[in-house]
Formats: C-alpha cells, structure tokens, sequence
C-alpha cells in the first residue's frame, strides 16, 4: 500500500510526525490510528492493522503523540488531555487535506483518547477501541512502584518496555481528574470494542464498562488468545478484518463505477507479508477474503490457494446454473451442492484431450441434488451443468493480457 509520510502541528505546536497509508485503489473512508502508551505509529500491530485497512479502500491517519516516536516535544510535558487535543489536531489536519475522517481506532490508552475526543468529530460515524481502559488512571499501574516518588518529588523516571520515561505529577492529577463514562454517553457514535480476555495489561472487565456506558449501536468481539500489543501478525490481521467488516454498516461508502471492460469491476490482489505467501484479495467495496498456500509448501494456511479459488468458482457457477435452470423450469430442487477436486494428470489419461504430451490440469465435479425430481430431470440438470460459464471458460482459450505498472 503506499505510504505517505507527513507532519502536523500538535496541541503545543510541535510537529507530529505521521504516515497516511492510502488504499491502492477506491478511497472509500478515512480513520485515525491512535497508538498505546507509550508506544508509536510504527509498532506492528499499528502498521499491520493500518496497512490491511488500506488494502480494504479505508485510508488510515496514524501519528506519533507529542514526544514520541519521531514527534517533537517533550513525553514528560504531556498528559491524557494533551494526547486527546493532539489527536483532534490530526483530524483537522486531515480536514484541510480533504479526507476528514470517518472513523476513529484507539489501541490501549489511545483508545480511552478516541472516546474522549469522538463526540468534538462531528465526521467521525464509527468508534473502535482495542484493548482500552475504561478509566485513563488505569495506566498508572504500569510504573505503580514509582508513585510515592512523583507525589513527594513531583517527577520519578520509569522504566516502560525497557525505555526510561519522565512522569510528572501533572500527569497523575490530569489521569485522575479525566472521565470517559460522560464522554461515551454523549459521543453518538456507533462503538466497536475489541479486547482479549486474556488482557494482562487492561483487563477484559474495562471493556465491559465501556461497552455498558455506551448507547447503541455497539458491538463487542473477544480477541480470544491474543496479547495486549497483538503482537502476533494473525492477530493484527484478526482485528482488521473484524474492522473493516463492521465499519461499513455504519458508513456511508459509495461504490466506484466498474472500469470499462471490467463488468464485474476489479479484483485487486495485494500481498500481506513479503515473507511468506498471504494475499489480500479486494472485490469492489464490499468483498474481502485472504489467499494464502498450505504449511507444507511454505504458507500459513490463512487462506484458500489460488487452485482452490478456481475450483470455488466453478463450483459455485456450476450450483448458480443449475438453480436458474430449475427455478425457470420450477422443478422441486430443494437444494443443491457441488465437490470440485483439482489435480494433474498425465494428458494421455485424458479420453476428450487434443493434448497428448505431458500433464494438464483435471477438475473432478461431484454435484449432488436433493429433491423429488424424476430420472430425466437428474438427467437434463446434470447436461445443464456443462452450460456453466465458467466451466466454458476453463474449456476454452482464454486470453491473459498482462502489464507492469509503476508504483506510485
């Protein structure tokens, strides 16, 4: 996907680095990715589920918050509210650009921020939080042994994911004094809260809260086994997916017009991790779903391969010609379903092959009807299935027409 890098001017007019990962093709949404604490926009779980996000046509905001990452600033001038004006600054960033966005994505103490700061985004329709606090002084367990020291001293440093920090006691009494319960009430936003129950850092109970505080529509999906950063990439992968399927109830996404010679519109293919073989597979705006090969020749089985989705369209185009046919005809088919099984067979096993040398390629279809239909409409049903487009397809020549384009 490409990636825009850009700077913004944050609540104490630092520049705030970010990076805009555009959709290769229609631009259908926008959304701001607010990162964990302490964190930055370039963490995995961040670029993964910014990245599958674009691929699906939503452009994804994600930004370092003043005095992290490669943000000016100073992390110990900062505080919850501070994060909060900063992410209102990306979203009137993004308004002067044009793309003023739509949905808001909090991870941790970024998700307590896209609560506090929905209901000032008249734009923003849909609100996903992952793994967020129900109260922002949740965060203060996380250097609780240093607590005595800020209140006497007024600042401690702490050590965070092995980095050291600087927390001021302005911090403290800004997390004390924050409530996001009046926030999630009046935000009139639809509400995705994603969380593990296995949270260690912020327990599931701070999910239920905030998704009893909220007024519908609201939803909430367990991310089972997964950890607090989603640091597994199927995890990551999980919650885009989870995402984007549920952003677009609540959207108002008008589909692009099909490009002449394409009826059906484009089918956009787009490689998820460079290491292994996962693919993205886009269908217009409305359909996703993931390629991928079998464990045994390098994959990670996160998807069907390529001869299974060639198989899945035969199959389901042959299932489609027979019920038309059926329907038109109102003959009693109840139902209807089809095995295709692919494999390569040497060409002078083939009894109908002007191909001879060799191996070709051999779909084995099992169609199975139920209903009380007599012999000879079993019969004509089975000789309609030949009729499927799809299957003339793969009988006939086919034409592929390829051409490298430069990326942008």
């Amino acid at each position: 996907m490409p990636t825009e890098k850009l700077t913004f001017k944050g609540h104490s007019g630092h520049d705030l680095a970010a990076r805009l990962d555009m959709p290769e093709g229609a631009h259908l949404a926008t959304a701001i990715f607010a990162h964990c604490f302490t964190c930055s926009k370039d963490i995995p779980a961040a670029r993964r589920i910014s990245q599958r996000l674009a691929a699906m046509g939503i452009a994804v905001l994600r930004f370092d918050f003043t005095g992290l990452g490669h943000s000016d600033g100073e992390f110990a001038n900062t505080h919850f509210s501070s994060n909060v004006d900063d992410l209102l600054h990306a979203a009137a960033a993004l308004d002067a650009r044009g793309h003023a966005p739509t949905v808001l994505i909090g991870h941790s103490l970024g998700g307590a921020a896209v609560l506090k700061a929905a209901p000032d985004l008249p734009t923003v329709k849909a609100v996903v939080t992952l793994g967020a606090p129900a109260d922002p002084a949740h965060v203060a367990h996380t250097f609780a042994p240093a607590l005595p020291e800020i209140e006497a001293v007024g600042e401690a440093e702490v050590a965070l994911a092995g980095r050291p920090f600087t927390i001021r006691k302005a911090f403290l009494d800004d997390i004390a004094r924050s409530e996001l319960t009046p926030a999630i009430q009046a935000m009139g936003k639809a509400l995705l809260v994603l969380h593990s129950p296995i949270d260690d850092t912020v327990g599931i109970e701070n999910a239920s809260e905030i998704f009893l505080a909220a007024k519908h529509p609201k939803s909430f999906v367990t991310l089972d086994d997964a950890d607090h950063l989603l640091t597994r990439p199927r995890d990551a992968d999980y919650a885009a997916e989870v995402i984007a399927a549920w952003v677009r109830r609540y959207l108002k996404i008008t589909p692009p017009a099909a490009p002449i010679g394409a009826p059906e519109g484009v089918v956009r293919v787009s490689e998820v991790d460079p290491k292994g073989f996962l693919q993205h597979i886009s269908a217009g705006p409305r359909h996703f779903v993931r390629a991928d090969e079998p464990k045994a020749f390098g994959g990670t089985d996160a998807g069907m391969s390529p001869y299974q989705f060639l198989s899945a369209g035969l199959g389901a185009c042959t299932s489609m010609t027979i019920r038309m046919y059926a329907r038109r005809k109102k003959w009693p088919l109840e139902n209807v379903h089809v095995d295709i099984l692919h494999d390569k067979i040497h060409a002078s096993d083939c009894e109908h092959c002007q191909t001879t040398d060799g191996k070709i390629d051999q779909f084995h279809r099992r169609i199975t009807l139920t209903g009380p239909l007599d012999a000879e409409q079993r019969t004509r049903l089975l000789e309609i299935a030949d009729k499927c487009p799809v299957h003339r397809t793969l009988e006939n020549e086919v034409e592929i027409k390829t051409e490298l384009v430069e990326s942008a």
